[in-house]
């Protein structure tokens, strides 16, 4: 959903060669570099999952980033757009 800023808020959950390929700290560098909220973590099921906030060209700018890396290989996504968190103010993994 957008609000009146033009932020959104979307989640991912991603697919293939995603953790033990330092996915999560690119994920946090991209997103203070892109100036988005969120947090990612990993998942039992080997894919990893990321909620972010912001732009919808800052978002799509962590995205394009996590997909530039030599070491992740997303293999597909699936994407959910949820009400924005007015509470959130920084991009953080979570356990």
């Amino acid at each position: 959903m957008k609000n009146k800023n033009g932020k959104i808020r979307r989640r991912f959950v991603f697919y293939g060669e995603v953790q033990g390929v330092g996915f999560r700290w690119q994920a946090v560098q991209a997103a203070s570099a892109c100036g988005v909220s969120g947090w990612v973590r990993n998942e039992y099921d080997g894919s990893v999952t990321m909620e972010i906030q912001g732009s919808r060209e800052a978002v799509s700018a962590v995205i394009a980033f996590l997909n530039k890396d030599r070491w992740i290989r997303i293999r597909s996504m699936e994407t959910t757009e949820l009400e924005l968190n007015t509470e959130e103010r920084d991009f953080r993994v979570v356990y």
